[in-house]
């Protein structure tokens, strides 16, 4: 969280954090993510560590919430510690920000211009927080975020502004 202070939007470098949500109290499950974020009405950050101690994450300057669309603002962004703190921030070609729901999150999109036409995404985690997934998207031109495309998470947090 210190080491990404300097990314936040300048209204929010010095406002203090704390934890709203983590896999080893809590348990795994995007349900509980969900309802520990809707007590406060503030950006989050989720910092995930998978099962091959990478470090990585996202910001979004709502609440994480489940929704039926995209929301979030162009202060969104993705960022990697694999190895040094890596930040992706938004392009301006789409707004596909955050988008949820109790069996998936996702973070940043586009378009995969492969013969399927699927989307990608630059994090997903699946409803039970055992795993995920980070591509290159559009929103915000990143690269994987951690080793592989897809991945175990051993950690997950998620903070919030006191």
């Amino acid at each position: 969280v210190l080491q990404l202070g300097p990314q936040l939007p300048p209204r929010l470098m010095q406002q203090p954090w704390h934890l709203l949500y983590s896999t080893g109290r809590d348990g795994f499950s995007l349900r509980t993510l969900y309802r520990s974020g809707s007590r406060q009405d503030s950006p989050a950050l989720l910092l995930i560590r998978d099962t091959e101690a990478q470090a990585f994450g996202a910001f979004s300057a709502s609440t994480i919430r489940s929704s039926s669309s995209f929301y979030g603002t162009g202060e969104t962004f993705l960022f990697s510690f694999c190895p040094e703190l890596k930040v992706f921030r938004w392009t301006g070609r789409n707004d596909f920000f955050v988008k949820g729901d109790v069996n998936l999150l996702m973070v940043g999109g586009g378009r995969c211009f492969s013969r399927i036409g699927s989307g990608r995404f630059g994090l997903w985690l699946d409803g039970d927080l055992h795993h995920g997934g980070s591509q290159p998207c559009e929103t915000f031109d990143n690269e994987t975020l951690s080793h592989r495309e897809e991945f175990c998470i051993q950690d997950l947090e998620m903070w919030g502004l006191a």
